[in-house]
């Protein structure tokens, strides 16, 4: 009787633990343009011995396809990434997975409500589940270093919800860049 008492309960937990949150609007992203014209050319061109100068080419092209979006931002006290930012983080990924000597560093931040050491918990939280989806997407583990900053490194610095917004956040830095 106990057990089934138990498992009673257990099922009720775990169905308040699952209701559904306020959905948010997600924009999809736009598809990539693909590059047609080049492949053409390419293949039409014999091939040739690589130089200095390709190497050089080739750095700089890769440099050239670094994601410009690099933040990732969060409702307040959620550590989750949303849906709405997940295709930046997948391609930072997907760059780090084709750049395997580049190394990235995650700065997890929270806005100023909470205590210190509980905004810095949940700034490492976030910085850590970016890093995952960074890592699923393609990216070693080895080249991401996750930090908390907390409350310490706001974007703005009024009090208000609009602030606050810019504050929770986690950031993808790219050295010399």
């Amino acid at each position: 009787m106990k057990k089934i008492i138990l498992s009673i309960v257990l099922v009720n937990l775990l169905a308040a633990c699952a209701s559904e949150k306020p959905k948010e609007t997600v924009s999809e992203p736009a598809a990539a343009p693909t590059a047609t014209a080049p492949a053409a050319t390419a293949a039409a061109e014999p091939a040739q011995t690589t130089t200095a100068a390709d190497a050089a080419a080739a750095a700089a092209a890769a440099a050239a396809a670094m994601p410009e979006v690099r933040s990732a931002y969060f409702p307040f006290d959620v550590d989750a990434v949303q849906e709405s930012d997940r295709a930046a983080i997948q391609a930072n990924g997907a760059y780090l997975g084709k750049n395997k000597d580049v190394k990235v560093r995650v700065e997890g931040n929270a806005d100023e409500r909470g205590s210190t050491e509980y905004n810095l918990a949940l700034g490492q939280r976030r910085a850590n589940n970016v890093k995952k989806l960074l890592v699923l997407s393609g990216a070693k583990a080895s080249q991401i270093e996750t930090v908390s900053f907390g409350e310490e490194k706001p974007r703005c610095a009024e009090h208000n919800e609009a602030c606050w917004s810019q504050n929770r956040r986690a950031d993808i830095v790219y050295p010399n860049k």
